[in-house]
């Protein structure tokens, strides 16, 4: 009796760190599922230079480095930002002009998008 009441215990016991383990590595198969890597065309068919190029969550003000690095999106000219990871269904690309407004659109993650500027695209200006 005393045999067969410890394994009970130990099958239990495997039984619980399984589920403990499983329980444990669902977020890191989630977020591994869910991150998506984005390729952005950005087409600049304005008047305006855009000088910085942002990422951020939707809905969200914590935004990435300057896409753009040292260089600018001129008039009629348009860039690619590559690998842009998003771990939601939607990332916000932000666009910063030489008069330091900013514009901005919301792309899907998973696949690759393009954002025409044009001189009809609202900016604020923080006005």
């Amino acid at each position: 009796m005393r045999n067969l009441d410890t394994t009970s215990k130990r099958t239990r016991l495997v039984i619980l760190c399984a589920m403990l383990v499983a329980l444990a590595a669902l977020p890191l198969l989630s977020s591994a599922r869910s991150a998506n890597s984005n390729s952005i065309n950005i087409v600049n068919n304005s008047a305006r230079e855009i000088r910085h190029v942002y990422l951020a969550p939707v809905g969200g003000d914590t935004w990435s480095e300057n896409q753009l690095g040292d260089s600018v999106i001129a008039p009629g000219q348009s860039r690619t930002v590559n690998n842009s990871a998003c771990d939601q269904q939607q990332i916000k690309v932000i666009g910063e002009d030489q008069n330091g407004c900013f514009l901005s659109t919301v792309v899907a993650c998973g696949g690759d998008a393009t954002w025409t500027i044009t001189n009809d695209t609202a900016a604020d200006c923080g006005q």
